[in-house]
């Protein structure tokens, strides 16, 4: 009762089509060779990787990608900060300022031990807080100061105010500055390399400024972290983050698919991560339904498109929690019920955050199945 739906058949020719549905695809080959390219790329260029859990939200790929050379895990909530540190991953930054009483003293928790988890600050309230919780721990807590570089989600603009904040975080009892955040996750997704290309030049400019900065008071060691999948080609080049925090890399999704836009650009990442539906009905003439509504794909991306199992044209449309119609074209013949169908997903890290486990597939056969020890929005 305890196994998954799918665990009989694991190992079976044909597994992959015959799963109970809708499940979670991870196409092992395509993500392997995703994790290594990603290595390889920052060896390199000479600037460390500190993925972002908030992509996968399993232990298991936290291990792979720090066997694989990361220096450690980026992580968006306290959540998954205790799963990978429970699982022994010796270093992780948390990217969200800790703010509350209650999710102070589950970072006080977090610090035992031979462990290094880092935070993030934007407000001297917030440093205040993290000094008070610090005058326990064994060891100084140590802070980054986190820029808003045009994102307008967290952080303080660049300049006078992030200096403040830095000489608060020295000054005060039990805590270590660290370094900065700068994360232009707003440039991302903007559609061709040299137009991005000169967004994030523009961006990280006056973090440039603040980096030469210290620098001229002998600060080389700080930490500048930042950068995603969308800027991992182009941050290495403008030399100001010292590690990224790419993380849909691992599965790409078709919000970046459609990045690498110009003629000449190729997507430089493979497509490892699918859902796999079923029809469910097909009472309506050229329609279908399958069992993948919007408990299975998050829809705020749009509807998820047919990848394989349907005919060329298909069309797609939630038509509710469990529920997604496709269109069929003209003349189409209408698929039989329980016909398998591969669907793209949209953006990756919430339609992740929707399931429980990896089924990861390689050619036809299911071989693993992999628990997401985070998933459900684990605050």
């Amino acid at each position: 009762m305890n196994r998954p739906p799918n665990h009989a058949l694991l190992g079976l020719p044909g597994g992959r089509q015959q799963m109970a549905t809708p499940a979670l695809l991870l196409d092992l080959d395509a993500f392997e060779a995703n994790l290594a390219r990603m290595a390889a790329h920052c060896r390199r260029h000479g600037i460390a990787v500190r993925p972002h859990a908030k992509t996968h939200k399993s232990l298991t790929i936290a291990r792979r990608q720090m066997a694989a050379g990361a220096v450690g895990l980026s992580c968006a909530t306290l959540g998954e900060t205790e799963m990978l540190a429970h699982g022994g991953i010796p270093s992780i930054l948390i990217t969200s300022p800790v703010v509350t009483a209650a999710n102070l003293r589950r970072l006080g928790m977090l610090t035992a031990g031979d462990r290094e988890v880092m935070v993030v600050v934007d407000h001297p309230d917030n440093i205040q807080a993290l000094s008070g919780l610090a005058a326990g721990l064994s060891r100084k807590l140590r802070v980054l100061i986190d820029l808003d570089v045009g994102m307008g989600r967290t952080g303080v603009v660049p300049g006078p105010a992030a200096l403040v904040l830095a000489d608060l975080v020295a000054a005060a009892p039990g805590l270590a500055f660290a370094g900065i955040q700068a994360y232009a996750g707003h440039l991302m997704h903007v559609p061709g390399t040299a137009a991005r290309e000169q967004a994030c030049i523009d961006a990280m400019a006056p973090v440039a400024e603040l980096r030469r900065h210290w620098a001229q008071q002998g600060r080389t060691d700080l930490i500048f972290s930042g950068g995603g999948t969308g800027s991992f080609d182009i941050d290495p080049g403008i030399g100001v983050l010292t590690e990224l925090q790419a993380g849909s890399y691992l599965f790409m999704e078709r919000m970046y698919e459609g990045v690498w836009s110009g003629s000449d650009e190729a997507v430089p990442f493979q497509t490892a991560l699918w859902v796999q539906a079923s029809v469910v009905s097909t009472s309506r003439p050229g329609h279908a339904t399958l069992d993948a509504g919007f408990k299975a794909v998050s829809p705020e991306a749009g509807p998820p498109p047919v990848a394989s199992g349907l005919p060329p044209g298909s069309v797609t449309t939630y038509l509710g929690d469990e529920h997604l119609g496709v269109t069929l074209p003209p003349g189409a013949a209408v698929p039989a019920l329980g016909t398998p169908v591969t669907l793209a997903i949209p953006h990756c890290d919430p339609t992740v955050n929707l399931h429980r486990h990896y089924h990861v597939v390689q050619g036809d056969r299911l071989i693993d199945l992999w628990p997401i020890e985070a998933a459900g929005s684990l605050p």
